[in-house]
């Protein structure tokens, strides 16, 4: 990814904050030569140094990935950005964040190892519910996935949020964006003042 300077993000506890708040990702790597892609919640390991996920069997993706390296990209809050909101001259834009992750992945096929990652993921997003589902299912149905865990070898993190412009375009910015109803860039936005 390309990362000017002032949009580049080096805080490993900042970064996997982001992880762990837009989990939901990209699984990218080649399928018979071909760029692929599959979007997937992901949870990071008790170390912070794998990301673990699963897929199902039918998908093609995994047969191949171990032989690879892979990519997983999360988004954050995004919007457009307006010249017409800057007091100086600019251009039309996008501010977001983003991460990027390049890794080592490996086949998870064992069923309590399935289990545990299926009731991991499932207490993840559970939690914040009024009545959280306890998960109840055949273990029969564990063997219609794979685990995936990719190990990771690098990190890339970008906030591209009008770092580069006056403080008063991106006061002026934030405004815009909580017009727009983009609230959670716009704290992301402030935050990066």
């Amino acid at each position: 990814m390309y990362i000017p300077e002032h949009f580049n993000v080096t805080d490993k506890e900042e970064i996997l904050a982001f992880i762990k708040a837009n989990a939901f990702g990209q699984l990218i790597s080649l399928v018979e030569g071909k760029l692929f892609s599959s979007h997937i919640p992901f949870f990071l390991s008790d170390d912070n140094q794998s990301l673990i996920c699963h897929i199902a069997k039918r998908n093609p993706q995994w047969e191949n990935i171990e032989d690879q390296e892979a990519l997983v990209t999360f988004q954050g809050p995004h919007d457009y950005v307006s010249p017409s909101w800057y007091s100086s001259s600019g251009v039309p834009t996008w501010n977001y964040q983003s991460v990027h992750i390049y890794g080592r992945p490996q086949l998870i096929t064992e069923t309590e190892q399935l289990s545990t990652i299926v009731n991991e993921l499932t207490g993840i997003y559970e939690s914040s519910l009024e009545k959280p589902w306890e998960p109840e299912y055949k273990e029969s149905m564990l063997n219609a996935i794979i685990g995936i865990k990719i190990k990771i070898t690098d990190i890339q993190c970008k906030y591209k949020l009008s770092q580069n412009r006056s403080a008063n375009d991106r006061l002026q910015v934030i405004e815009e964006h909580k017009k727009r109803g983009s609230s959670k860039l716009s704290s992301a936005t402030k935050n990066a003042l």
